[in-house]
């Protein structure tokens, strides 16, 4: 059988990485035969999380612009330079049939060489606001897999197709339980064992990422008369490291029904247990959301470039499918619309089945038949 290698690129969050890595999984499950190769940027975290994944990883020398004056700034050229030479050398090396790009420093490069090359090349773009690299690689590659209509504004409206964005499969075996099964009511009590939570109570989970989000911790911190006053509402609150001491002693303080941890290593778990989702909107984070049907409250991350994640909340507010709150109001209002949202069922069912019209569980199959085509 003829050799089939496969480049992949992307990486400096997870919101790229692990679209990556389930694309690169649906890769192998329609054509194990396939050898891939994942290129990333030297000194980020897909140089660590790819190869636990299973997947080989090549770094190149590539990095960010500062939006602040910095002599980091003055390298950028010859980074730049460094990596289109990496990423040709690569491309000459692998001979690769086709190359996915998920977004990420090393991904500009890798993409751009390879369509100077006759590489085929296919983008992910996971927000709905394409990036500035996504829009300038527009022109030369052969297929863009977005995961919200509309994003014709930003790409030929030929190279498009709707597929939604890559989850975790632990997310997709959630999704697949029956509402109310005993399959997924013996998960929820696995999930309450795991946190050390009670099953049977109304449960908010509060997450702001990996690294933790200061103004969800704030406002979060301010709740203490709603959580003296609902005592029977219990809270599963994933802080960030960084925050992890404050948070830790606020909770110490006298909230016998918050459980406050840095990181939260079965987001699975977590999911299964929640009744209520607070949390930020990168495009990973929705894209699970949706899938599992789950009614959340949005206060997308002011800091992010081209404020695409307003622009991700705002797609799924303007379709009843989840409640946007501003960062300059999550403060004041985390409480009562987590109370509003807990004391109506028929509000929490109509988020979570408008959620799930936007969900693409099928998503990196779908993006790994389209890879698969531009081969053949």
């Amino acid at each position: 059988m003829k050799k089939l290698n496969i480049i992949i690129s992307g990486g400096g969050t997870g919101g790229h990485i692990f679209p990556a890595i389930a694309i690169a999984d649906a890769i192998k499950a329609q054509a194990p035969q396939a050898d891939i190769q994942f290129v990333g940027a030297l000194g980020k975290m897909e140089m660590e999380r790819v190869p636990k994944a299973g997947y080989p990883i090549t770094g190149l020398p590539i990095s960010g612009l500062q939006r602040r004056l910095s002599w980091q700034n003055v390298k950028l050229p010859f980074k730049l330079i460094g990596s289109l030479l990496k990423a040709a050398q690569l491309i000459r090396k692998y001979q690769p049939g086709v190359v996915i790009g998920t977004g990420g420093y090393a991904s500009g490069p890798m993409l751009a060489v390879a369509g100077l090359m006759g590489i085929p090349t296919l983008i992910q773009e996971q927000n709905a606001y394409a990036g500035i690299t996504n829009k300038l690689l527009a022109r030369q590659v052969k297929r863009v897999c977005v995961a919200y209509p509309g994003m014709e504004a930003y790409f030929p409206s030929e190279k498009l197709k709707l597929t939604g964005n890559p989850v975790r499969q632990d997310i997709v075996a959630l999704a697949s339980m029956a509402e109310g099964s005993a399959e997924q009511l013996q998960l929820r009590q696995t999930a309450a064992t795991h946190y050390g939570l009670d099953p049977q109570r109304p449960t908010v989970l509060i997450a702001g990422g990996s690294l933790g989000a200061r103004t969800l911790n704030e406002a979060m911190m301010a709740l203490d008369p709603i959580l003296a006053q609902q005592q029977r509402v219990q809270w599963l609150w994933q802080c960030g490291k960084v925050y992890a001491a404050r948070c830790e002693a606020s909770a110490t303080a006298g909230w016998p029904n918050v459980k406050v941890l840095p990181f939260i290593d079965r987001m699975d778990l977590a999911y299964a247990l929640a009744d209520v989702v607070v949390c930020r909107a990168g495009a990973l984070t929705i894209a699970e959301l949706c899938v599992l049907g789950k009614p959340a409250v949005l206060a997308p991350s002011p800091n992010v470039a081209e404020d695409h994640q307003t622009k991700n909340a705002r797609a799924l507010a303007d379709r009843g499918a989840a409640i946007l709150v501003a960062d300059a109001h999550i403060g004041t209002e985390l409480g009562p619309q987590v109370m509003a949202l807990l004391a109506d069922d028929s509000r929490r069912a109509a988020l979570a089945a408008n959620a799930r019209k936007m969900g693409f569980p099928a998503a990196a199959t779908e993006i790994a038949g389209e890879a698969l085509a531009l081969i053949q």
